[in-house]
């Protein structure tokens, strides 16, 4: 059972992450956003919520398979999870720093960083558990859209 606890724990964590992330972005969503010219494949804005839970519950599901090879490989799993730590911060922070400090340069150099982090994540998490590894997948592929968008919204703007 402490297994699965683990997961819930990731996934919970993750999920409150994405609360707060939401949170920053409501209030400019229908005040600042829509001011912003964005490029022809901006998605609708409705897409954006369930999209990011079902990455979250990824991201919790893969940290929690980490988590639990921890009696087998305690050095990897600890490098690993620090990395997950960090990327999840910037991951919050990317909001902020769009929505929230209405910044689109720096949430555009931001999110190369970010990127970058969860591939980072990725080659740790795959040797471990190779589920683990598969679940950030999506969550990468996301980004890297959400690294175009958010370079074009940047230019189209500036």
């Amino acid at each position: 059972m402490q297994k699965y606890l683990r997961i819930i724990y990731c996934v919970t964590i993750c999920l409150v992450v994405g609360f707060l992330s939401g949170k920053v972005t409501q209030s400019s969503i229908t005040t600042w956003y829509p001011t912003l010219t964005k490029p022809i494949f901006n998605p609708p804005n409705w897409i954006f919520a369930p999209v990011w839970t079902l990455l979250y519950i990824f991201m919790g599901i893969a940290a929690g398979l980490v988590w639990n090879e921890i009696n087998s490989k305690e050095k990897e799993v600890k490098s690993a999870l620090k990395f997950f730590i960090i990327q999840l911060g910037l991951n919050a922070l990317w909001s902020y720093l769009f929505f929230g400090l209405n910044n689109v340069f720096l949430a555009a150099i931001e999110v190369i960083l970010l990127l970058l982090l969860i591939y980072e994540t990725y080659l740790k998490f795959k040797p471990i558990n190779k589920n683990a590894g598969y679940l950030l997948i999506p969550y990468m592929a996301w980004v890297s859209f959400a690294s175009v968008l958010t370079w074009s919204i940047w230019w189209i703007n500036r």
